[in-house]
């Protein structure tokens, strides 16, 4: 049974930074795609970032430069590192198994003016 437990949100001021992580189990992690995802209040969930088995990533144009996504094989996890934060940026952030179903429980970001 696949399980993502994402952990590393909080309240944080405009321009600082947060690192966020995704445990993954259940699943044979080094071939799997991996991505985060947000949602904010009143809007739909959409992409963040995502690294594949190789190390490519792909990232929104509202984070490029910002964020950066990292994976460890050997921990099975997915990192989020978020820098210069805005408040823009506050929404629920989700682990995501590739494409699939299989979603972590989410971890709230709020990035105050």
């Amino acid at each position: 049974q696949v399980q993502l437990v994402e952990s590393g949100g909080g309240l944080v001021q405009a321009g600082g930074s947060l690192r966020l992580s995704c445990a993954a189990s259940g699943i044979i992690f080094s071939i799997n795609t991996m991505g985060w995802y947000r949602q904010a209040p009143g809007k739909e969930r959409e992409l963040v970032a995502n690294i594949n088995r190789f190390g490519n990533t792909n990232y929104a144009d509202s984070v490029k430069g910002r964020f950066a996504i990292s994976r460890d094989n050997a921990k099975n996890t997915v990192y989020l590192q978020m820098n210069s934060l805005r408040p823009e940026d506050t929404a629920v952030y989700y682990c995501r198994l590739g494409f699939s179903s299989s979603w972590g429980q989410g971890t709230q970001v709020t990035v105050s003016s």
